[in-house]
């Protein structure tokens, strides 16, 4: 018979392992780039079932990114690897994403007839929000990491 495990025992790994924690679903950043992920999925199926299907391999990027960045803040791999400057990095991903979103679903409304085409802008002006959504907390994030910087640089300088 299998002995019942203590209350503060980890869970067992398994599928479970793969999940990103509850902290980081239920933040702000999170439910951005969740939104995005499903989002940018949504759009690309709607482009493949449409006659604008030569618009779908951005959605199939953005979703990728988008899902790549999600498990990289999730597994805290931003704090892993400091080479990169991860909120840079995320900032210029959501600013051509809302700029792209916006092009090609101006295109897809206006150009093509067909319910899917229309459904897929419709899907990717929403998109356009949620980037902008998110390009926006990151830059004032990039503004107050700069002004940081630049604060504290040139009394630094000046002192030596």
């Amino acid at each position: 018979m299998e002995e019942p495990e203590p209350a503060g025992a980890a869970p067992p790994p398994g599928l479970r392992s793969l999940l990103p924690p509850r902290e980081f679903l239920c933040s702000r950043k999170g439910q951005l780039l969740l939104a995005e992920s499903v989002l940018s999925f949504i759009i690309f199926i709607c482009y493949i079932a449409s006659l604008a299907a030569s618009f779908m391999m951005a959605p199939l990027l953005e979703f990728l990114l988008a899902l790549f960045l999600f498990f990289a803040y999730a597994s805290k791999l931003n704090e892993k690897f400091k080479g990169l400057y991860w909120p840079l990095a995320d900032f210029l991903r959501c600013v051509t994403a809302a700029i792209i979103y916006f092009a090609i679903s101006i295109a897809a409304v206006s150009k093509y007839g067909d319910g899917a085409s229309k459904a897929a802008g419709v899907f990717g002006f929403i998109a356009t929000i949620v980037f902008a959504i998110d390009f926006y907390i990151t830059f004032n994030d990039l503004v107050t990491f700069l002004k940081q910087g630049s604060s504290d640089s040139p009394e630094g300088r000046k002192s030596e």
